[in-house]
Formats: structure tokens, C-alpha cells, sequence
């Protein structure tokens, strides 16, 4: 869909089990070129309301289309990243503010979220999650064990860390360049849910045009519904390979449209500690600092924006 109307409102669903229990929020395309989301939550919206998934304790709202301005334009952002600077603001600058100000609030009556996100380069799926337990300024959290409970259940095997952290260090450089950046910029959707004494993870579903993305992100809802005790429909994840946690430890952004990488990248992919990601416009090399992994290289980044990550394996093992 692509036409000039600004949207004026978000779709929500809820649903209310007669028994007590948690509540969660499920967002898709929070990003509007990523719809595994906003399709797994139409199919589950659907089921439920055939009876096929009965939700029995707590609270489940749905919102499919997060983002409507850049869902109907086919585009990650409308007029800015939504999953950047959440927060509510009394003077809305922009299509996105005026969603925060809407989301923000649900985000607060709610104990859990699941975002489902999806990538750019072609992958295997993944889950964000928090840091560990700390009383640090960045990102206070207490509840990384509940997380991480929940992270196991979704069905993926991979999970990233350090986000708001990296992110930090990332803004940081561009403000020694001299852009205008804000720590606080690095907060989304679930650094938002933190701060607000929820859990929430960001579930990475493949890449954007996998058909298997929409089925594992209904199968992750389903999951997480088991997981939290609010439906005894479905089966909860079974045993499989051994988790994998890694550490995302750097961005590195795009500095002008002619940098460029030396070849195609995938999400992922094992680097060794020298060698050679991409250029800068004026040839300089930029190259791995240690052995681990790129992570979320973007060929159509924009410039002071992040062009890739670059992680590391993670000391945290009691996620395993």
C-alpha cells in the first residue's frame, strides 16, 4: 500500500483470559518493511478468535502494524526511526513521536513484550536480549533471569547482546564528529520496556522476504503464550542445538554514500581478527579488531548512520 494519507490511529487487539496472569504486548512491523510480524499477529489474532487458541489467564495485545506511516510506504521509518529515542514528549515533532506517545504508555501496563523484527542481508534467526543484572546508569535491570527464561522459550538458538551499551559507544564518536547525537537515541522498543520494570525481547525472524519468517514469529507467540502460562494450546520449545550468546561490542557507521564493502556481507558471518569489511571513500581499509562475527551490515545504510556492527563471543553463559 503506498498513498499520502497519514494514519491517525494504531490497530490494537486484546484479548482477557478470565484467570489471572501476566501481560504481554506483541508489536510487528515496528519497522515498515518488516511484516513477518504484522502477519504472524493477523494469524494468531485470527485463531484466537476461532476458539483455535484460547487464551485462559492474563492479558495478550496485539498491535500487527506498529509503524502505519512506514508500513504503508513500504519503508523502515516513516519520518524517523521508531525504534530509536522512545519516549513521551509534549511537543511531537514528528509521525513517530505521536506513535510514542500512544505506545509508551501500553508499554507501562504490560509485564512482557515480544517485538518481532526482521533483516536486511539473508541469515539465521536470532533474539536480543538485556544485559545482565547491574545497578549501572546506562541500563539497570534486575530481571535478566526471567528474560533469559523467555528468550529459551521463543525456538531460536542464537542471542545477542550489548546493544544499548554499543550503541552508547556509538553515539559518542559521532558527537566527537561533531553530530548532533543523544545517548538516548539507542533506545527502542524493549530498552523502553525495561526502564519501565517489564522484560522484552526483540525477536530477529530472518531475513525480510523469507517466507519461514511469518511461521516462526506465529510460532514464537505461540511459544511465549505456553511459556507464560496464558494458553495451554500448543507446545512449548523442545530441546534442540546448544544456545549460542554473542556480544555485540561495536558500530561502526557509514561516513560518506561512497563508502563501500569490500564484498557482500551476511548477518553473522565469522570474521578473524584482520580481515578487511570495507572501504572508506578515500580508501582507507577497515578491518576486524578480533575474531567474531559482522552483524546487521547494511549496503543501503545512510551516511552518519549505522552502516555495520561487528561482535564478539559472549563471557555470559547462564543463558546456556
Amino acid at each position: 500500500m503506498n498513498d499520502n494519507t497519514t494514519p491517525s490511529s494504531l490497530t490494537v487487539y486484546q484479548f482477557a483470559g478470565l484467570q489471572t496472569g501476566p501481560k504481554l504486548i506483541v508489536l510487528g512491523a515496528v519497522h515498515g518493511n518488516e511484516t513477518c510480524g504484522a502477519v504472524a499477529i493477523q494469524k494468531i489474532r485470527q485463531d484466537i478468535e476461532a476458539g483455535m487458541l484460547p487464551i485462559e489467564r492474563g492479558t495478550l495485545t496485539l498491535i500487527p502494524i506498529t509503524n502505519p506511516l512506514a508500513y504503508q510506504n513500504g519503508r523502515r521509518e516513516g519520518q524517523r526511526n521508531l525504534n530509536r529515542n522512545m519516549q513521551v514528549t509534549a511537543t511531537p515533532q514528528d509521525f513517530e513521536d505521536h506513535v510514542c506517545n500512544v505506545l509508551c504508555p501500553m508499554l507501562a501496563a504490560h509485564d512482557v513484550l515480544l517485538d518481532l523484527h526482521s533483516f536486511h542481508t539473508p541469515g539465521i534467526p536470532f533474539a536480543m536480549i538485556g544485559p545482565p543484572n547491574n545497578d549501572g546508569e546506562l541500563e539497570a535491570f534486575a530481571r535478566a533471569d526471567e528474560e533469559e527464561d523467555f528468550a529459551r522459550s521463543l525456538g531460536v538458538h542464537r542471542f545477542v547482546e550489548g546493544w544499548l551499551d554499543t550503541y552508547a559507544r556509538g553515539v559518542y564518536e559521532r558527537q566527537d564528529r561533531g553530530v548532533d547525537a543523544n545517548i538516548n537515541y539507542g533506545m527502542g522498543t524493549t530498552e523502553t520496556m525495561r526502564r519501565m520494570g517489564g522484560i522484552g525481547i526483540t525477536l530477529e525472524c530472518g531475513q525480510h522476504e523469507d517466507t519461514a519468517a511469518p511461521e516462526l514469529a506465529y510460532a514464537a507467540i505461540c511459544k511465549a503464550l505456553v511459556h507464560l502460562g496464558m494458553s495451554s494450546s500448543g507446545a512449548p520449545s523442545e530441546p534442540g542445538s546448544p544456545h549460542q550468546v554473542i556480544n555485540m561490542y561495536r558500530v561502526v557507521d557509514r561516513l560518506h554514500p561512497d563508502d563501500q564493502f569490500c564484498r557482500e556481507w551476511r548477518s553473522f558471518e565469522v570474521v578473524k581478527q584482520g580481515d578487511l569489511i570495507a572501504h572508506r571513500k578515500d580508501g582507507t581499509g577497515l578491518f576486524a579488531d578480533q575474531d567474531g562475527w559482522i552483524v546487521f551490515p547494511n549496503p543501503s545504510a545512510q551516511v552518519d548512520q549505522e552502516w555495520f556492527y561487528l561482535a564478539k563471543a559472549s563471557s555470559r553463559l547462564s543463558i546456556d
